[in-house]
């Protein structure tokens, strides 16, 4: 964490829910629930376990001197345990941690912090979500300049650029409320031999106190549940980068389709004109973290035999950190549509930048029917080479083109060149869009 960088990089909600009192939070959470089933199992005494779940909940726990104590033996559970055993004390001391290894503990506590921040995580997705819908909505018939390879190609409607990102956001969500979060109980070596024939039941009962999942066993080097929620927050990231990107691009100077508007935002250090789009530029920043954080946690997954020695523990803070940038990321794209102005008329303007070459492939398509594809690809690439040199507009070149002006009346070129009239079945797609957003929105 940082006072310099994290009101950038570690923005928004999620921020708080991976903390280290989240952490802190999750760990006694699970020692709690380990004592709570155990009771449940009749392992242990239930005056026992509530005592041991009341000095969890009301306890004073540091977690720096938690945190320093953990170098002695490699992660924060063993001194966590060692704090809690004593603040509980007497008979009920005696049983705090009964049966678990500090894997099985760290492991819990990281499935309880992960879900609670995709809880939070979603939330934000989904109103992010809901403002691409509202704004596709709004935009529908909206006519750009579609961009491949950063260069015009065909119109297209801001509408529909939208409405992908919205389809993107909504299947990244839609991926990320799939995951299962699932407790770890296993003991030394994943038998739990210390519990005996009581186990499965302590397992169970451990899983139902903490609302996660049972696993069928143990997980300790099986890091496929780790792996599954790098992947889906990745591509979350991605699909926030990708929309972030294409805002940042389109508010260039030389585009000037749309604009953050904000009080106090934007501004630069030296120039006084600049008004830059700092809420996507942050969304980007914090969206294209998430890369090497996946990296990272995919490569732990190689663990050796029983437990890891050194690959469990490479994966706390990439896991933190990918669930706290993956945060800011939606938090700041959030932002900037809510900042978002959009000047449908410098749109309109630059579709006209080419002077009509945007449409020269429909002009194409009526002509050679008349006069074949070949020839009639040629005379309008003539036609649209010497539009691009500056020597006309496309239109009148072309009625004056004896092809081309032989088989095309200028009305009809005109009629060809306008870019509102070759959209396709850009509103029909955005429409399909918009419809799966709001029937996901009534089953989830």
């Amino acid at each position: 964490m940082s006072d310099l960088f994290d009101p950038m990089l570690a923005a928004g909600p999620v921020r708080d829910e991976v903390s280290d009192t989240a952490w802190l939070r999750g760990l006694l959470d699970a020692e709690a629930a380990l004592a709570g089933a155990e009771a449940d199992a009749g392992v242990i005494p239930r005056e026992h376990a509530d005592r041991i779940a009341e000095v969890a909940r009301t306890g004073r726990f540091d977690p720096a001197a938690i945190g320093t104590a953990s170098v002695g033996v490699g992660n924060p559970a063993a001194p966590l345990v060692r704090e809690l055993t004593a603040q509980v004390g007497g008979a009920a001391g005696r049983v705090v941690h009964l049966g678990a290894t500090s894997q099985d503990i760290v492991d819990t506590a990281a499935m309880l912090v992960s879900a609670r921040a995709v809880r939070v995580l979603l939330d934000a997705v989904e109103g992010c979500a809901d403002r691409f819908a509202e704004l596709a909505r709004e935009h529908t018939g909206t006519v750009q300049a579609g961009r491949t390879l950063l260069q015009q190609a065909l119109p297209v409607t801001f509408g529909l650029q939208l409405a992908g990102w919205l389809s993107g956001l909504d299947a990244a969500a839609d991926r990320l409320r799939a995951q299962r979060f699932a407790v770890q109980l296993g003991g030394a070596t994943g038998t739990l031999a210390s519990l005996g024939e009581h186990g499965p039941a302590v397992l169970s009962a451990f899983a139902g106190r903490l609302g996660l999942d049972e696993p069928a066993l143990p997980w300790h080097t099986e890091r496929t549940r780790i792996a599954e929620l790098a992947g889906a927050l990745g591509e979350l990231s991605g699909v926030v980068a990708a929309a972030a990107r294409a805002l940042v691009l389109l508010a260039q100077t030389e585009v000037g389709e749309v604009a953050e508007v904000a009080e106090g935002s934007g501004g630069s250090s030296t120039m006084p004109h600049k008004r830059n789009p700092v809420a996507a530029v942050a969304a980007s920043a914090a969206a294209q973290q998430a890369p090497g954080l996946v990296a990272t946690l995919l490569g732990a997954m190689a663990q050796e035999h029983q437990r890891a020695a050194g690959s469990w523990h490479a994966e706390w803070r990439p896991l933190a950190e990918l669930l706290r940038s993956t945060g800011s990321a939606v938090h700041w794209l959030r932002t900037s549509l809510d900042r978002l102005r959009v000047d449908t008329g410098r749109m309109r303007d630059n579709l006209d930048l080419t002077r009509g070459a945007l449409l020269s492939e429909r002009v194409t398509t009526a002509l050679a029917a008349e006069t074949g594809r070949l020839e009639a690809h040629d005379a309008v690439s003539a036609c649209t080479r010497r539009a691009l040199a500056g020597e006309g507009e496309l239109a009148d070149l072309l009625a004056a083109d004896e092809l081309v002006g032989g088989h095309l009346s200028r009305e009809r070129i005109g009629e060809l060149l306008d870019p509102a009239d070759y959209l396709g079945s850009a509103r029909i797609f955005v429409d399909r869009a918009l419809t799966a957003h709001e029937k996901r929105k009534g089953t989830s």
